[in-house]
C-alpha cells in the first residue's frame, strides 16, 4: 500500500508541471519559440529516460518478447486513442476559434500522454520500491511546455482563467490516479507482466514524442530542434549514469 501512495504522490508531482506551465503562460508573456525549445529539450529527456529506465528495465525483467510486444501494444494504443479523441475534438470545436481549438487539442494530447507516463512512474515504484528520479524529471520537464502552449492558445481565444486551471488541475489529478492505479494493479504481478506493462508505457510515450512533441517543436525552431533534443537526451543520460 505504501508503494501505491508513493506512486500517487509522485504522479501528482509530475502532473503539477502542467499547472506550472499553465501559470507561466497565463501570467507571463513567453515567446512561442521558447515554449517549443523547451518542448524539444523535453523530448530528448524523455527519449533517454524511456530508453534506459523503461525499455532496458522491461528487457531485464521479462526478456525480449515481452518488451517487443509491450512497445508495439503501447504504440498502437496511443495511436488509436489519439485518432479517436482528435476526431471527437474536431467535431465539437467546429464553431470554436482556431486558438481555442488548438489549445484544447494540446490539452487532450497531454491527457493521453500523461496516462502512460504516470503508469510508468507507478511501475517504477513497484519494481524498484522507490521513485525513479530520471523518469520523474523527464516527465516533469516534458509536461511544462504542454501546459504553456495550450494555455497561451486558450488565453488568446478568451477562455476564463478558472476554466483553464480547472482543466489542467483535472489532468494533473488524473496523472496521479493513473500512477496510483498502475501501482496497485501491478504490485503482485509476475515479472513478465510487469515487463510488458512497462514496455506498453514506453511505446505510448515514444509514439507521443514522434507524433506531437518533436513536430510541434520543429514548426517553431526547426534550425535548432535536433540540437535541443540531443541536449535533452545527453542531460538525462548523464543523470542516469551518475545515479548508477
Amino acid at each position: 500500500m505504501f508503494a501505491s501512495i508513493q506512486a500517487l504522490i509522485w504522479g501528482s508531482v509530475a502532473g503539477s508541471a502542467l499547472l506550472l506551465g499553465a501559470g507561466a503562460a497565463w501570467w507571463l508573456r513567453i515567446p512561442r519559440i521558447w515554449v517549443c525549445s523547451i518542448m524539444a529539450f523535453g523530448a530528448g529527456v524523455l527519449i533517454s529516460a524511456l530508453s534506459f529506465e523503461l525499455v532496458l528495465e522491461a528487457f531485464t525483467m521479462g526478456g525480449l518478447a515481452a518488451t517487443l510486444l509491450g512497445i508495439t501494444a503501447g504504440a498502437v494504443l496511443y495511436f488509436g486513442a489519439n485518432k479517436l479523441l482528435a476526431k471527437r475534438s474536431r467535431r465539437r470545436q467546429k464553431a470554436a476559434s482556431t486558438e481555442e481549438s488548438s489549445g484544447t487539442a494540446i490539452a487532450v494530447g497531454a491527457l493521453i500522454d500523461g496516462i502512460p507516463e504516470s503508469v510508468a512512474l507507478g511501475l517504477g515504484v513497484v519494481a524498484g520500491a522507490s521513485i525513479n528520479p530520471t523518469m520523474l524529471i523527464a516527465i516533469f520537464v516534458s509536461n511544462i511546455p504542454e501546459g504553456l502552449a495550450s494555455t497561451a492558445d486558450m488565453k488568446q481565444a478568451g477562455r476564463s482563467g478558472k476554466s483553464v486551471f480547472l482543466l489542467w488541475g483535472g489532468i494533473a489529478l488524473a496523472s496521479g490516479l493513473a500512477a496510483f492505479i498502475g501501482a496497485i494493479a501491478l504490485a503482485d504481478m509476475p515479472q513478465q507482466v510487469l515487463a510488458f506493462a512497462t514496455a506498453v508505457a514506453a511505446g505510448g510515450i515514444l509514439t507521443m514524442i514522434a507524433d506531437t512533441m518533436i513536430p510541434e517543436a520543429y514548426a517553431a525552431d526547426h534550425d535548432y530542434t535536433g540540437l535541443l533534443v540531443t541536449a535533452g537526451f545527453l542531460s538525462a543520460f548523464a543523470l542516469h549514469a551518475l545515479g548508477g
